[in-house]
């Protein structure tokens, strides 16, 4: 009887601990596999909404608008851009690329249409601070961006331009010489619109009746015809002959 007891005893202590090692080892096995479900978690990289080309991890700011970093990135994703890694730059370290400005004559064109409607006013007094100021405007102009064929191109036609521009202001009481010579320079700055292009719309107007009826062309920014040989004895004589 008393070994019948002993067996029954030690078949059940060998069945408990038999069950407590399964239960051991499967709860080291849902141990590992909640490690490993925490792990790929914190491996997920998630997107700004705004700005989904900022990743990093759940719950990380935007380095761009400051929101939060919600927006699950797709596992095919090859090269995330990281917020936290040491190639990463932000945008206030990162330092945007210097344009050069494209070369313009829109201060000559803004200053030879002031001469022009001065001229259209019968007004020498106009036409000859304009005159000064284009004669600035040729002066001042920066070729630093010109290749060597333009500047010699834009050198050329500055110089004869300022001639006329010097003499346009240094005449403010006599009109009719400040036409002859803006004449001449209205050639000048239709040369100069054709090789460097128009800052605007503009009109290439044509007077038959100037120079004893040689006549003469002039630049405008509008199409209405407005004749500054003549001014106001023959204000609308001419005729648009191209647009830039």
């Amino acid at each position: 009887m008393k070994k019948i007891i002993f067996l029954s005893t030690a078949f059940f202590v060998a069945v408990f601990f038999i069950t407590c090692g399964n239960n051991s080892s499967k709860n080291n096995d849902n141990t590992g596999s909640t490690a490993t479900i925490n792990a790929a978690d914190s491996n997920k990289l998630y997107a700004c909404p705004m700005h989904p080309e900022i990743t990093g991890k759940k719950g990380e700011k935007c380095s761009k608008c400051g929101m939060e970093l919600t927006k699950e990135v797709s596992a095919t994703v090859t090269s995330p851009v990281t917020e936290n890694t040491a190639t990463d730059t932000s945008d206030k370290q990162t330092t945007a690329p210097v344009t050069q400005s494209k070369f313009s004559v829109s201060d000559i064109v803004s200053n030879y249409l002031k001469l022009k409607n001065a001229l259209t006013k019968d007004d020498a007094n106009g036409a000859a601070n304009a005159g000064k100021a284009l004669y600035t405007s040729f002066a001042n102009a920066n070729t630093s961006l010109l290749d060597d064929k333009q500047k010699k191109e834009f050198a050329d036609i500055a110089d004869d331009a300022k001639e006329h521009g010097e003499h346009i202001g240094a005449n403010a009481g006599k009109i009719d010489h400040q036409r002859e010579h803006f004449a001449m320079l209205s050639k000048d700055i239709n040369d100069l619109i054709k090789i460097f292009g128009a800052p605007q719309k503009l009109y290439q107007d044509f007077c038959p009746m100037y120079d004893d009826g040689k006549g003469a062309i002039w630049i405008s920014e509008t199409q209405e015809i407005k004749n500054p040989f003549f001014g106001s004895k023959m204000p609308t004589c001419g005729s648009v002959k191209k647009t830039y």
